[in-house]
C-alpha cells in the first residue's frame, strides 16, 4: 500500500512525474470459492526449504508446555538470539496487544489493541502506523544524505544539494512572488480559440499540471516487448469522480471547500469576479469528472486496452484537432496510441469544443496554480494545504518544510540519493536473507499450485510456467538511473520543478521505439513499499521495507514470515489475482485459462467480494449512509492478502523441515506467525482520510486486511475460535483460492 504520496519519476507522463487522476499505474502495490474448490488449504508441506539466515529457526524454546493463547503479557521478556531484535524480545511488540479481546472477536484488536489506544496520529499526518513509522525513519536518513550532498557543477551531488537548498530558501521564494509563473499565466491569457486551448492542454501534459487528456508511455499490454503512448482521463482537482457526484452526501463539505479553494487561488492573482469564475471552472470539472470511468471499470485491463490509429482516434473523439494535440505532446510521428477510456476522452474533447474559451482559460490557470502552489510563496502553500491536507484528509498541520523538501528530491532524483542510502543502510546480509525468503515463498507458491484441486492440468501448467518466469528485485537496481540530462539551477525553485517534470516526460517519451529495459525500477530504494508489475512479471522490494517490523534478521523467523513473508507472498499473488491472472508468462495481456477454470475462479472471487462488502468502518449517521469497503474495487488487493498470507504460512511450515517450531513466551510458532502479520497492519486513520480511502484506495483498511486470517484453517488451529465470535467462519465458508 502507498503510505505517502511520494511523487516518483515513473508516475504517469501526463503530469510530468506527478500523480494524478489517470489510469492507475499497472504496478500492484503492497498495500468467491467454496472450500471444496481446493484441498490445499489444509494440506501439509512436502518440500523442505532452508530458513533465512542468520538464525533460521534455531531459536531456543523458553517453554516446553503446550502452547496456549496468551492472556497477559510476559513479565520478563526473553532474548531469543544472541543479537537482540529491534522490536521486543523476538520481533513482536507484546506490550501493544490487548489480551482482553479474544482473537476470534477481533484479531486486529487482540494483537494491536493497546497500541491503538495509546498511540496518537502525528499532527502532520492523516494516518499513522508501521508504514508511517518506517517512512519517518527513511525520511530522517535520507535528509542526512541530502543535506551533505555537494559536488562540481553537473554532478549528482550538486543537483541534489542545490535542488534541496533552493526549495528550503523560503525567503527567496517569497521575494520572487508569482513572477516565476507569470510567463505561463500570460500564455494562457493570450489564447484566442479552441486550438489554443488544445495546444495548452498538450503543453500542460508535459509540465506541472494535470490534463483531461493525460499522456503517458508504457509497455504495450498485448506486446510487452514494445512501448506505446497512452491517452487517459484526468484533469480534475479532487481525487475521484464520485466526490463530484451530488449523491455522495459525505463529500458535500469537500465540494464546497474546493469551490472556495478555486476562488482563493483566483484572488491571489488578482482575478476579477473570482467567485463567478470559480463556479464556472468547478462546473466544467464536474462535467469532466462525471464522464470519467469508475475505479472498478479502470481495473479491467481488457476494457482499458483500446489501441487505435490516429484516424480512428479522430473518429472516436472528434471534438478537437488531434494533430494539434499530438504535436504539442511530441507524439506526431506515432502511428497508433492506446486510449484507456474512449468514452471519457470523447467527452473531454466534446467539452473542449462546447464550453466557452474563457472558462477553459480559467481552468488552465487553476491547473497551473495548483501544480505550482507548493513552490510559490507561503499564501499559496497554505491555501493548497488547507484544501488537499486539512479538507481532503483531515490533517491538522502542514509537514515541516524539510520533509517536503526530502520528498521532492526523492520523487525527482530517487535513485541518485538511493546509491548513498543503500550503501549506508542496506547491508549485504539483509539482501541475502531477503533473497532466501523470496526463493522460499516462490517454492511455497509452486507447491500450492501443484496441490490445487479446482484447477485443470492445462491451466495449472500455464500457471507454473508463469511462476517460473518471475523476476525478483531486492533492495536496489542493478543499474542506476542516469540524471545527466537533468539541469538543476540554484535559486530557481519553481524552475527546478518544471525542469524535473520535463526531464521525466522526455525520459519516458524516449522509450518509444526502443526495447523495454527490464532492469528499470518503479520505486527508489528508500520508499517503504513493494510492487508487482504484470508486464515484466517482476516482484520488487525496495530496501526501506526490508526492516522491522516487516523483517529483522535477528527476530523469530515466524514473525518474519508473517511480516515480510506475507508481503512477498502478496506481491507474488498479484500475478494470479483478478487482474494479474489475465497476463501470461511473457507479460502479455492474453488468456491462458480454460473457460471452466475461469468460471471457478470468478465464483471464488465473488465470495471474497461479498465478504469485504460486509465491512463498514464508518457507520450510518445523521442521514448519511454507512461507508463500506467496496469489495469489487479492492478485490485484487484482497486476493493478494489472502493468497499472500496463505503462501507465507505454507513457506513458514516448509522452513521448519518437519520439526516442530519452538514455543516462545507460551506461544506456538503458528501463533507468532499470525501476530507478525497483524503487527504490520497497525494503523490509525483520521475520519476524513478513512472516508477518502474507501473511495480512492484499492486496499482495504488495515483492520480488514488483518481479518483475512478468518479464511485460513491454520489460524483456527493457532487460535481456536467458535461459532458466534465475529471472525468465526465454518470450514465450508472459509474462502480458499490459491
Amino acid at each position: 500500500m502507498v503510505n505517502r504520496c511520494i511523487r516518483h519519476e515513473n508516475a504517469a507522463l501526463q503530469t510530468g512525474g506527478r500523480a494524478a487522476n489517470t489510469r492507475p499505474v499497472k504496478h500492484r502495490l503492497f498495500a468467491a470459492a467454496l472450500a471444496t474448490l481446493t484441498a490445499c488449504g489444509s494440506s501439509k508441506p512436502t518440500t523442505a526449504i532452508p530458513p533465512p539466515p542468520p538464525n533460521g529457526d534455531d531459536v531456543p524454546p523458553v517453554e516446553t508446555a503446550t502452547p496456549t493463547t496468551p492472556t497477559t503479557p510476559a513479565t520478563t521478556p526473553v532474548s531469543v538470539t544472541s543479537k537482540k531484535p529491534e522490536i521486543g524480545a523476538w520481533g513482536f511488540d507484546r506490550a501493544g496487544m490487548d489480551p482482553a479481546v479474544a482473537p476470534g472477536a477481533s484479531f486486529y484488536q487482540h494483537a494491536n489493541g493497546t497500541w491503538l489506544k495509546t498511540t496518537k496520529i502525528p499532527e502532520d499526518k492523516s494516518n499513522y502506523g508501521m508504514f508511517g513509522a518506517l517512512d519517518d525513519r527513511s525520511q530522517e536518513r535520507t535528509k542526512q544524505i541530502i543535506e551533505t550532498s555537494t559536488g562540481a557543477p553537473g554532478t549528482e551531488g550538486q543537483k541534489i544539494g542545490d535542488y534541496y537548498k533552493t526549495f528550503m530558501d523560503e525567503a527567496a521564494i517569497e521575494k520572487a512572488g508569482i513572477a516565476p509563473l507569470q510567463k505561463k499565466l500570460d500564455a494562457i491569457a493570450a489564447i484566442k480559440d479552441t486550438n489554443g486551448i488544445v495546444a495548452m492542454l498538450a503543453a500542460q501534459s508535459r509540465e506541472l499540471a494535470s490534463s483531461p487528456l493525460g499522456t503517458y508511455v508504457g509497455q504495450d499490454d498485448r506486446n510487452p516487448e514494445t512501448h506505446i503512448a497512452n491517452i487517459s482521463q484526468g484533469g480534475i482537482g479532487l481525487p475521484d469522480r464520485d466526490m463530484y457526484d451530488a449523491k455522495t452526501k459525505q463529500f458535500a463539505p469537500l465540494r464546497e471547500g474546493y469551490k472556495k479553494y478555486i476562488t482563493t487561488m483566483f484572488g491571489f492573482i488578482g482575478a476579477t469576479d473570482a467567485d463567478k469564475r470559480a463556479a464556472a471552472v468547478y462546473a466544467l470539472e464536474e462535467k469532466l469528472a462525471l464522464s470519467h470511468w469508475t475505479r472498478v471499470q479502470n481495473r479491467d485491463p481488457q476494457k482499458t486496452y483500446n489501441k487505435m490509429t490516429i484516424a480512428q482516434l479522430q473518429k472516436t473523439a472528434p471534438g478537437i484537432d488531434w494533430k494539434v494535440w499530438l504535436a504539442g505532446v511530441g507524439l506526431e510521428g506515432q502511428a497508433a496510441v492506446n486510449v484507456n477510456q474512449p468514452t471519457a476522452i470523447a467527452a473531454a474533447t466534446k467539452l473542449v469544443k462546447s464550453q466557452p474559451v474563457a472558462v477553459w482559460k480559467d481552468y488552465l490557470t487553476l491547473r497551473v496554480l495548483t501544480g505550482a502552489a507548493p513552490y510559490l510563496p507561503k499564501k499559496f502553500v497554505d491555501a493548497h494545504f488547507e484544501m488537499f491536507g486539512k479538507a481532503l484528509s483531515g490533517t491538522p498541520q502542514l509537514e515541516a518544510r524539510w520533509k517536503r523538501g526530502v520528498d521532492n528530491v526523492v520523487g525527482s532524483m530517487g535513485e541518485a540519493v538511493g546509491k548513498s542510502y543503500v550503501a549506508k543502510y542496506f547491508p549485504p546480509e539483509t539482501k541475502a536473507a531477503a533473497d532466501v525468503l523470496v526463493k522460499n515463498l516462490l517454492v511455497a507458491m509452486g507447491e500450492r499450485l501443484d496441490k490445487l484441486t479446482w484447477m485443470s492440468a492445462a491451466t495449472k501448467a500455464k500457471a507454473k510456467e508463469k511462476l517460473a518466469t518471475y523476476n525478483p528485485k531486492i533492495g536496489y537496481p542493478n543499474k542506476w538511473r542516469d540524471y545527466s540530462a537533468l539541469t538543476i539551477v540554484a535559486g530557481d525553485a519553481l524552475g527546478n520543478e518544471e525542469r524535473v517534470a520535463q526531464f521525466s516526460y522526455n525520459r519516458l517519451l524516449a522509450k518509444l521505439g526502443k526495447p523495454v529495459d527490464r532492469d528499470e525500477w518503479g520505486m527508489p530504494p528508500m520508499q517503504v513499499n513493494a510492487y508487482y508489475n504484470p508486464a515484466l512479471n517482476e516482484i520488487v522490494f525496495p530496501a526501506a521495507i526490508l526492516q522491522p517490523p516487516f523483517f529483522d534478521a535477528y527476530a523469530d523467523p515466524a514473525v518474519n514470515y508473517g511480516g515480510i513473508g506475507a508481503v512477498i507472498g502478496h506481491e507474488i499473488s498479484h500475478g494470479f489475482d483478478d487482474q494479474g491472472a489475465q497476463y501470461d508468462a511473457k507479460g502479455a495481456l492474453k488468456n491462458w485459462w480454460t473457460k471452466e477454470d475461469t468460471a471457478k475462479f470468478k465464483k471464488a472471487t465473488a465470495l471474497l467480494v461479498a465478504q469485504y462488502n460486509g465491512y463498514c468502518p464508518v457507520p450510518a449517521a445523521e442521514g448519511k449512509p454507512a461507508q463500506c469497503v467496496k469489495g469489487e474495487f479492492t478485490l485484487g488487493e484482497n486476493i493478494a492478502d489472502l493468497a499472500g498470507l496463505t503462501v507465507a504460512f505454507h513457506a513458514y511450515q516448509l522452513s521448519l523441515g518437519g520439526k516442530p517450531a519452538p514455543v516462545i513466551d507460551g506461544m506456538s510458532g503458528e501463533q507468532r506467525f499470525f501476530l507478525g502479520w497483524a503487527q504490520v497492519w497497525r494503523r490509525l486513520y483520521r475520519d476524513q482520510e478513512l472516508a477518502n480511502r474507501l473511495v480512492t484506495d484499492p486496499h482495504s483498511p488495515s483492520e480488514f486486511r488483518t481479518s483475512v486470517v478468518r479464511n485460513l484453517d491454520g489460524w483456527y488451529d493457532a487460535y481456536p475460535s467458535k461459532a458466534g465470535e465475529a471472525l468465526f467462519l465454518a470450514p465450508d465458508k472459509r474462502i480458499k483460492i490459491w
